[in-house]
């Protein structure tokens, strides 16, 4: 069992999270493995599932991340570092384009996941959001979208990098 911070409000319907707050709305579903998530009063309880014990207790950590991100948010920060081209990132709609990386004539794209949210501050690129996962990735993606093929990496070291 563990408790429900008092600025959040949570629906379980069977195997379906709905955690809402003041950053946002998180929903995840965790079917299958015969877990049982049940709110009790202002607390919730998560039992069973084939994993036994193990796997309640990391459902419980999900949903903890889930209560700290609807309340406190989750960010991390990229650096843009260039030495033979300069490069241009920009924000439109649900991508981030990456323009003259390396000279290329195409802008290279990343997708920005969920209800995250990226901003561009000169050389730094923010990213935040509500759900660990969704900035996680969202930044991974930043990062993917600019790794280097076929040229040798300890010249062309251009790209943007996770610092926070």
């Amino acid at each position: 069992m563990m408790e429900i911070p008092k600025d959040v409000e949570i629906e379980a319907n069977g195997s379906l999270i709905v955690v809402k707050g003041k950053n946002g709305k998180i929903e995840r579903s965790f079917s299958g493995r015969g877990l049982k998530i049940e709110r009790k009063g202002d607390k919730i309880e998560v039992t069973g599932g084939d994993g036994g014990n193990m796997l309640a207790r990391t459902v419980e950590a999900h949903i903890k991340n889930m209560f700290r991100g609807v309340t406190e948010g989750f960010s991390r920060k990229l650096q843009v570092v260039h030495s033979h081209f300069p490069i241009s990132v920009e924000v439109k709609g649900d991508k981030v384009f990456i323009k003259n990386f390396i000279g290329e004539k195409r802008p290279r794209v990343a997708k920005i996941v969920k209800d995250t949210k990226v901003e561009v501050k000169g050389v730094e690129v923010f990213v935040s959001g509500p759900d660990k996962e969704a900035v996680g990735q969202t930044a991974a993606n930043i990062y993917s979208a600019t790794k280097i093929r076929g040229k040798d990496s300890r010249v062309f070291q251009d790209g943007i990098y996770l610092i926070e």
